[in-house]
């Protein structure tokens, strides 16, 4: 009887991502989003002339991008929040549980950020005094209830937490939520007690409206301004404000012709080239006096399908009546838009737009724009990346040898060169990944004792936990072996190349499986290297 094959591990010599999303924006103007993918729920803050960014990341490791920009339409990651295992636990969550809505505020010179861990210790708040990092150990919030936290600090050097809670006495509907307000000590990092309810439902009680979340505090003119999202993070997603005369409220929203004051759900569903689910917005002065705001939308490529996640937009906020206004009733989010009146900036890597970026895992670690599910588990050596084929696979809920960067673009290509002699039953290649139930993956395998380049799709519990096989080719040849994805909306090739010539593995494959109508959740694809031993 022959020995059994032992795998060493799959080394990947490069990795390249291309996506397709139009010519470049005309001189003095700017593409929406300004951060294309798995972006969502950003939040902005300002230091002088430099701006700031966060965004939610779930169960993703690293967790809690920090971008930087001058002009707010180029922006640089130059950290992840959470970059230490010991920071936060995410065990074995569904990938969208874990972090959620980060805020990011600066108050004598030291940065805050404050979110929730969903399932993994609630509410807390980290600090940093330079926002590349190293930021904090999370300081607990024990006494916060609730999601979303929002830090305000006030010109006397108070300092408050909105967040999203029960109401008082218990929901009484399905999405019935309420916005909180309580003194925050910047100094101890604690609660100072008695919080109160300033939002009950949204901005008409009486049309029972749902999922207050998101808020913020912006003062101007001596008045407070509460604004938040509503609406659920679908289609019905908005933008809501609210006003105050002291920080605690009464608050007060807005007249029905001005809320909400960002949203997309009153357009016709069948425009073209739409933007969809527009809201959790954020808003930041500029040096000018002038305002703008940061919000998350979609770009459906059907119907409601989105691949992609949601992504961060920008809009100029018309503040010059009395209240803030994102985009008149009945306006579509533009594509292609007016500058903001700051010096431009560029030289950042591309967040947008046509672009490609190539990875040769020759550094000393992987780029920031690099995640993994809930905790590394890769190396790099000999200009290679390395991922070990352990028992855990992609589909187990917990920390498989996958490290992958989102999908950016509805059309893309994602490229990559492995070595890789598997053991029976063992894989190792390239995946698309929306959760541990749905994805996509092309990868060489053995089974039977002969080597195959496989692609399998999984679209649910139900399907088995490497997915359902959907094309499968011999491999012939030793040596290295590339592999290639290609995304076309709601249908995605695979292919491989061991010589000259590329050979289809399977084509038109329906990937509406990668969607958020199928998949559920609050994440975006990720693309990239794995490796499974069974």
């Amino acid at each position: 009887m022959a020995a059994p094959v032992v795998a060493a591990p799959a080394r990947f010599a490069w990795f390249e991502y291309r996506g397709t999303d139009g010519p470049p924006a005309a001189s003095g103007q700017y593409r929406n989003p300004i951060l294309a993918g798995f972006y969502p729920d950003p939040s902005i803050t300002r230091v002088g002339s430099d701006f700031y960014l966060v965004n939610s990341t779930f169960s993703w490791f690293p967790g809690i991008p920090v971008f930087h920009s001058r002009d707010l339409v180029h922006w640089r990651q130059i950290g992840n929040a959470i970059d230490r295992p010991g920071q936060l636990d995410f065990k074995s969550l569904a990938i969208s549980r874990g972090v959620f809505a980060p805020d990011i505020a600066h108050h004598d010179g030291r940065f805050f950020i404050v979110n929730t861990c969903v399932d993994c210790g609630g509410n807390f708040v980290i600090t940093a005094t330079d926002p590349a990092g190293p930021w904090s150990d999370p300081a607990w919030l024990p006494t916060v209830e609730g999601i979303d936290p929002g830090l305000f600090f006030d010109d006397d050097g108070s300092a408050w937490l909105v967040n999203n809670r029960e109401p008082v006495g218990g929901s009484k509907y399905a999405g019935h939520r309420a916005i909180w307000i309580e003194g925050f000590d910047p100094k101890t990092l604690k609660m100072r007690g008695n919080p109160r309810m300033i939002v009950d439902g949204g901005v008409d009680p009486s049309k029972k409206p749902i999922w207050i979340e998101g808020p913020h505090i912006y003062k101007k003119n001596g008045a407070y301004f509460l604004v938040a999202a509503e609406g659920g993070t679908s289609v019905n997603h908005s933008q809501v404000v609210l006003r105050a005369d002291t920080v605690t409220g009464p608050y007060v929203p807005a007249p029905a012709g001005i809320n909400p004051i960002l949203t997309q759900r009153d357009l016709p569903a069948d425009r073209p080239d739409p933007v969809s689910a527009a809201g959790h917005a954020g808003l930041v002065d500029l040096p000018d006096g002038g305002w703008w705001s940061v919000f998350l939308g979609t770009r459906p490529y059907a119907a409601d399908f989105y691949n992609i996640g949601r992504e961060t937009f920008l809009l100029p906020v018309d503040w010059s009546g009395t209240w803030p206004i994102s985009l008149p009733r009945g306006t579509a989010v533009p594509r292609l838009a007016p500058v903001p009146p700051l010096p431009p900036a560029p030289g950042a890597p591309p967040t947008t737009g046509t672009f490609t970026a190539r990875d040769d895992f020759d550094g000393p670690g992987l780029g920031r724009e690099w995640m993994s599910m809930r905790a590394p588990n890769h190396r790099l050596g000999g200009g290679d990346l390395l991922l070990e084929p352990t028992s855990t696979g992609i589909g187990d809920f917990g920390r498989p040898a996958f490290v992958a960067r989102r999908q950016q673009h509805s059309n893309a290509v994602a490229t990559t060169e492995i070595r890789f002699t598997p053991g029976e039953g063992q894989a190792a290649g390239l995946a698309a990944l929306q959760n541990d139930e749905f994805f996509l993956t092309v990868a060489v395998t053995r089974q039977g004792g002969r080597p195959l380049v496989r692609v399998a799709r999984r679209a649910g519990a139900s399907d088995p936990r490497d997915g359902v096989t959907i094309g499968a080719v011999p491999l012939a040849a030793a040596g290295p072996v590339q592999l290639r994805i290609t995304a076309r909306g709601g249908r995605y090739d695979f292919a491989y190349r061991s010589g000259k010539d590329w050979v289809d593995v399977a084509r038109d494959v329906d990937a509406t499986n990668l969607s958020t109508a199928r998949a559920g959740g609050f994440v975006g694809t990720m693309i990239g290297p794995f490796a499974v031993g069974r």
